[in-house]
């Protein structure tokens, strides 16, 4: 049972992926838990109801900073211990094109900190990702711009959390390969790339942990999951291990991206579409995760105890969803792939 001090924690972005587990760890944890949504009438079903079990949910539009500002100041002053202990930011733009990436990643994300600083709040954990080591997309400059102006302040202390890569970003062919019998869809060899992805929920309690643990804070954090080196070719074996079927791959050649970025680009450019030019962005950022390893390399930056190979044999066994989350948030779907290969080869 909660204390009737404990301290307070606001989540942005309680609703997401990670941030609905955030909001489950940070209330197992005891603190006073408060998650701001964008619409509460869309988490008012059963689908809901055990993530936010023991939480307060609030509306806020974290675009307005208004909204944001006032919000946090009445949290502060009807909470329990009459301050905030930690904001929580776990905002994602969910298309990554620059005109989201800076309303959400960067401006979204600096209103709750302004918001935060204004409330008292006395930390700040920041939800970021580990590829900005490597910048070369639109959403990862918007994320740097804000942690560096998270690092330039003084007013609370921080935590910047980059996470290698979650696991519903691997997990998108499941169903096709273990359902529909479809072959599993690698970029060049399926050696190309290596990861060690991370479970929401071992993600979450690292999370929550920054608030307490100083040896956190102040500090910009690389954190994947407990696995060796993972394989797009060996998350392909493991699927089809699990479903007793022989390995059957069909290979997307990394020149498809070239060929696409480059026709869409050159089309924005000549007729001045924006929507065009974010289609071409979209293919940048299919074309980076594709070849960039998404891998800590030191066994202080593992952490956690769920293995992606226990994911699988989870998802495996739970049978056929009426509807696969994994696939509609996955950076680039077998579907996606398959198509492209029509198209060029």
């Amino acid at each position: 049972m909660r204390a009737a001090t404990a301290k307070t924690n606001v989540i942005a972005g309680a609703s997401g992926y990670i941030g609905q587990s955030v909001v489950k760890e940070s209330v197992k944890q005891g603190f006073h838990t408060v998650a701001l949504v964008r619409d509460i009438e869309k988490i008012r079903t059963t689908q809901y109801e055990e993530v936010f079990r023991g939480a307060t949910v609030l509306q806020c539009d974290v675009t307005n900073p208004l909204e944001v500002n006032q919000t946090l100041q009445e949290i502060a002053a009807t909470a329990p211990s009459k301050s905030l202990e930690a904001v929580i930011s776990c905002l994602a733009s969910r298309t990554g094109i620059e005109k989201d990436a800076y309303a959400i990643d960067y401006q979204a994300t600096l209103n709750c900190l302004q918001g935060g600083t204004t409330a008292g709040a006395r930390h700040f954990v920041l939800l970021s990702a580990f590829c900005l080591r490597n910048p070369k997309l639109k959403f990862q400059q918007a994320k740097l711009k804000f942690e560096d102006k998270l690092t330039s302040q003084k007013d609370l202390t921080w935590s910047i959390v980059r996470p290698t890569a979650y696991f519903k970003s691997v997990s998108s062919q499941i169903e096709v390969v273990a359902y529909d019998e479809a072959p599993y869809v690698m970029f060049g060899d399926g050696e190309v790339t290596k990861c060690n992805p991370i479970a929401e929920s071992d993600l979450a309690r690292y999370m929550i942990e920054c608030i307490s643990d100083k040896t956190r804070q102040n500090r910009i954090l690389n954190v994947g999951g407990p696995d060796d080196p993972i394989t797009m070719k060996m998350q392909g074996q493991m699927i089809f291990d699990l479903v007793g079927r022989q390995a059957e791959y069909v290979t997307a050649p990394i020149w498809l991206f070239d060929v696409l970025i480059n026709s869409l680009q050159f089309l924005a450019d000549v007729f001045q579409s924006e929507s065009l030019a974010d289609a071409a962005e979209t293919g940048r950022i299919g074309n980076y995760y594709a070849v960039e390893d998404m891998l800590t390399t030191e066994p202080a930056e593992q952490y956690g105890t769920i293995t992606l190979g226990e994911h699988y044999s989870r998802l495996v066994a739970q049978g056929r969803p009426d509807y696969d989350p994994y696939a509609d948030d996955a950076l680039i779907t077998r579907k996606q792939v398959a198509n492209l290969m029509k198209v060029f080869l």
